[in-house]
């Protein structure tokens, strides 16, 4: 069967968002160096999988466009499951986001957030 490894997103400060993950999930640094066209990359998350933050040299890299649902190949949001979800909530509103879409549904409860680079996370729990 296969799995996802990761997914490799283009946020503005590779190192940031990789700090703000690993305080969110539990998560560490996997990896981080030079990258494709001059850029840097961190891994970050668990020895089985990770998310990739990039960025360009300059950052030159476009914001992202209004609504990712409308556009091809856009990033609508990283799901990511948790043991438990009010005390990952708590650290999200620690940190200054604002969690938003509470739903309550099977299998699992869930609410969401965006963080600096505009990506949307999607915290759940089926615990």
């Amino acid at each position: 069967m296969a799995r996802l490894e990761h997914v490799n997103v283009t946020v503005a400060d590779p190192d940031a968002t990789a700090a703000m993950l690993e305080k969110l999930f539990d998560w560490h640094v996997r990896w981080r160096g030079t990258a494709i066209h001059g850029g840097l990359t961190v891994h970050v998350g668990s020895d089985t999988d990770y998310v990739a933050v990039y960025t360009g040299p300059g950052d030159k890299a476009q914001t992202p466009p209004q609504n990712s649902y409308t556009q091809r190949a856009g990033l609508n949001h990283l799901g990511i499951v948790v043991d438990d979800l009010d005390a990952t909530e708590a650290r999200v509103r620690e940190l200054g986001y604002e969690p938003h879409s509470h739903a309550d549904y099977e299998p699992g409860r869930r609410f969401y957030f965006h963080e600096e680079n505009g990506v949307e996370i999607e915290v759940i729990s089926y615990a």
